[in-house]
C-alpha cells in the first residue's frame, strides 16, 4: 500500500509539471506571437496556429521527458537542473526551427520560435522552483522559533549543502544552521544558501563561542579518522552535541540525507583491518559452512561475512529462534537484492548440549567448515549458573567436536575468549576447557581444529556499550563497577574478519590470538558516551561506582606480550599464535556428562580447578 501511494504521488507530480509546461509553452507562444504582430503586419488563421501549437507543444513535452525534466527532485533543484532545462528548451526549438527552414514555412513562424525560446525557458523553470522557494520560506519561519539548536556544519562541500537542505526542509529536525567551517581557504568568507563559511576546523573553538553553537554536524566524507577523533574530543570538551551525515540511496537512485548520532565505536580509533580477501574466498567458496550460535552477535556477523565469499551453503544453528530468524530474513533480503550470489541457507533451532540434535544436523547437511560460536559468555550469570556453563561451553563443545570428526569436517574453528587466559571466573575456565578439547581433538583426527581468542566486542549482547546507551537514554545513572577497571575492545566486524583470516592460516592445533590494541578505561568510556548525547557527566547524568561483580577482574590479561616471547607472529599484523601451553590429554568428559546433574556451583568450580591449573577461584 505504501509503495502504491508513492507511485501515485510521483505520477501526480509529473502530471502537474506537464500541465504547468503546457501552460508555459502556450503563454510563451502567445506572447511571442503578440510581439510579432505588433512589429510585423501579418495574418494567421486560427486553424494553422492551433495545428502548429498542438504539434510543437506535444513534441516539446516528449523532448522534455527525454531530457529528464520530469525526474528532477524540485525540492532540491539547482544550477545543474537549470542548465539541463535550458538545453532542453534550446535544442527543442532548434530542431523545430530547422524543420521549418527545410520545409520553407512562413518566416513569421521562424521569428515566433526564436522569440519564444527565452520566454519558454523562464516559464518552464519558474514553476520548478516553487517547491524549493516554499521550503525556503517555511524554514525561514521555522528558524524564528525559539528552542532550535544553533548548529555548525563541518564541511562546506556537496555533503554540507545536503545537510543544510535537509535541515531546512525537515520540520522534525530541531536545528538552526548558523555557520559552516571548512579547511579550504577558497570557500571561507563565502555563503551557501545564505549561511556563512566562517573559518577552518582549527577555528572551531572560536566559532562555537562566537556563534553560541550547541550542535555540530560532520559533513566531510573523506575526513581522516584520527583527525575526526581529535575534533570530536575538542567538541565534547566544549559540551557540544555531535552528529554526522549518513546518505542512503532511495528507490529512484537519488540520495536522501539522514542526520544521525555518532557511535562510541567512532571514537576508539581502531585501524581498518586489511584482509587477504582472495585467500578467504578460496577457503569459503563452494563449502558447506555450519555456524553454531549463528544468531548471536559474533555468529550473525560470521554469517554476513561468510555469505560474501560464495559458499555452497550456510547452516545457522542456534538455540534462540528470534535471533536466528532475524539473520535469516536479513540474508534472504540481501540475496534478493543481488548483494551476493545465491546459496542454500538453512536455519536449525537446537542446543549444542542436545547430542542427538547435533549429530542429526551434521549427518543431514555434512558441513565441511565449522565455526563454533555457541557459548554462554556473561561472567556474573555463569558464576551463579555454573552447571549451564559446563553444559553448553564444555559438553556442548565436546558433542560438536565429536560430530565434526565423525562427519570428516575439513576445518573447525572455536570462537574463544581472552577470559580463558589465567581465568578467574567460571565462564573463562569453561572457555579454556573448550580450548583443551579442541587441542586434543586435533591430535587424533584429520579435521584441522583451531581456536581464536579475543577480548570484548563493542555492541555485542551483554557488553557495556548497549547497557550504557540504555542507561543514558533513561536519564541515568550510568553504572561502572570500579573507577579503575579497563577492558580491551574490538568491533564485531573487525573480530569476525580476523576469525576468518585466522581460519585460512590454520594448519591444526593453533590458538590464534588477536591484537586488541590499547586497553580502554571503562569510566572514560562512560563519560564520552554521555558527552556524545550533549549531556554533562555527574551533572545531567550521574555515574555510580557499584563494585566488582563475582568473577570480574580489574584488568584483563594482556593477550600478546612481546616481552615474554609467548606468541608467534603470522602474516597478518593483528593475528598471533600462542606458543605451546598446558597439555592435558585425558579430559574427564564422560565422567562430567554423568555427574553434572548432581553438581552445585561450588562443585563445578572445584572440578574446573582440578582440570584448569591456571584457574583462580574468585573470592568476590
Amino acid at each position: 500500500m505504501k509503495q502504491k501511494n508513492i507511485f501515485f504521488s510521483k505520477v501526480s507530480k509529473i502530471i502537474i509539471l506537464v500541465a504547468f509546461d503546457i501552460i508555459a509553452l502556450l503563454a510563451a507562444f502567445l506572447l511571442a506571437l503578440l510581439a510579432i504582430r505588433i512589429l510585423v503586419v501579418t495574418t494567421f488563421t486560427a486553424g494553422a496556429v492551433l495545428k502548429f501549437l498542438l504539434v510543437t507543444i506535444g513534441f516539446k513535452i516528449i523532448w522534455f521527458y527525454i531530457f529528464g525534466l520530469y525526474k528532477i527532485v524540485t525540492r532540491y533543484i539547482g544550477l545543474i537542473d537549470s542548465v539541463r532545462a535550458f538545453f532542453a528548451v534550446v535544442s527543442a526549438n532548434a530542431l523545430i526551427y530547422i524543420h521549418l527552414l527545410i520545409n520553407h514555412v512562413d518566416s513569421v513562424y521562424l521569428s515566433v520560435v526564436l522569440l519564444a525560446t527565452p520566454i519558454e525557458f523562464l516559464n518552464i523553470l519558474v514553476p520548478r522552483f516553487f517547491e524549493r522557494l516554499y521550503e525556503y520560506f517555511k524554514s525561514t519561519i521555522r528558524h524564528k522559533r525559539i528552542g532550535l539548536k544553533r548548529t555548525v556544519i563541518i564541511g562546506a562541500g556537496a555533503a554540507g549543502r545536503i545537510v543544510l537542505e535537509e535541515i531546512n526542509a525537515n520540520v522534525n529536525l530541531s536545528n538552526r544552521v548558523v555557520c559552516f567551517v571548512d579547511d579550504n581557504p577558497e570557500k571561507q568568507n563565502k555563503y551557501i544558501l545564505g549561511i556563512p563559511i566562517v573559518g577552518s576546523l582549527d577555528d572551531l573553538e572560536k566559532v562555537i563561542i562566537e556563534y553560541h553553537v550547541q550542535e555540530a554536524i560532520f559533513a566531510i566524507r573523506e575526513l581522516d579518522e584520527y583527525r575526526q577523533k581529535e575534533i570530536i574530543e575538542r567538541l565534547t570538551a566544549l559540551e557540544v552535541s555531535i552528529k554526522k551525515l549518513n546518505l542512503i540511496s532511495e528507490i529512484n537512485d537519488t540520495q536522501k540525507a539522514q542526520i544521525i548520532d555518532f557511535n562510541i565505536e567512532d571514537l576508539l580509533n581502531r585501524e581498518a583491518v586489511v584482509l587477504e580477501n582472495s585467500g578467504i574466498k578460496d577457503f569459503i567458496k563452494d563449502e558447506i559452512v555450519l555456524i553454531t550460535g549463528g544468531g548471536g552477535s559474533i555468529g550473525s556477523e560470521l554469517v554476513r561475512q561468510v555469505a560474501k565469499y560464495q559458499p555452497k551453503a550456510i547452516i545457522i544453528f542456534d538455540f534462540y529462534e528470534n535471533n536466528a530468524y532475524e539473520i535469516q530474513m536479513e540474508i534472504e533480503r540481501h540475496m534478493k537484492k543481488g548483494m551476493f550470489e545465491r546459496f542454500e541457507l538453512h536455519v536449525i533451532i537446537g542446543s549444542v548440549y542436545n547430542k542427538e540434535r547435533v549429530y542429526e544436523v551434521f549427518k543431514t547437511y555434512r558441513p565441511t567448515i565449522v565455526f563454533h560460536a555457541a557459548a554462554y559468555k556473561h561472567v556474573p550469570l555463569m558464576e551463579s549458573n555454573s552447571k549451564e556453563a559446563i553444559r553448553t561451553n564444555v559438553i556442548g563443545t565436546h558433542y560438536v567436536v565429536d560430530a565434526a570428526i565423525e562427519c570428516d569436517v575439513k576445518k573447525f574453528v572455536l570462537v574463544s575468549s581472552d577470559k580463558a587466559v589465567r581465568p578467574t571466573n567460571v565462564m573463562g575456565a569453561t572457555k579454556r576447557f573448550a580450548e583443551l578439547i579442541i587441542s586434543n581433538a586435533d591430535k587424533v583426527s584429520k579435521t584441522k581444529f583451531s581456536a581464536v581468542r579475543f577480548g570484548n566486542v563493542l555492541g555485542s549482547n551483554g557488553s557495556v556499550i548497549p547497557l550504557f546507551r540504555k542507561q543514558i537514554d533513561e536519564g541515568g545513572p550510568v553504572t561502572v563497577t570500579d573507577e579503575r577497571i579497563t577492558r580491551y575492545f574490538m568491533t564485531i566486524k573487525e573480530a569476525v574478519s580476523l576469525i576468518l583470516q585466522s581460519a585460512v592460516y590454520a594448519k591444526g592445533g593453533e590458538i590464534f590470538v588477536l591484537d586488541m590494541g590499547e586497553p580502554v578505561k571503562i569510566l572514560d568510556l562512560a563519560r564520552k558516551m554521555i558527552r556524545l548525547k550533549n549531556l554533562i557527566p555527574d551533572k545531567n547524568i550521574k555515574i555510580e561506582i557499584t563494585g566488582l561483580r563475582p568473577g570480574e577482574k580489574l584488568y584483563e590479561e594482556l593477550l600478546i606480550d612481546v616481552t615474554k616471547n609467548n606468541h608467534t607472529s603470522t602474516e597478518h599484523p593483528k593475528i598471533y599464535i600462542e606458543n605451546a601451553s598446558e597439555d592435558i590429554r585425558n579430559l574427564p568428559i564422560d565422567e562430567l556428562v554423568q555427574t553434572i546433574e548432581t553438581m552445585n556451583n561450588d562443585d563445578v568450580r572445584s572440578m574446573l580447578k582440578e582440570i584448569i591449573k591456571t584457574y583462580q577461584i574468585s573470592n568476590s
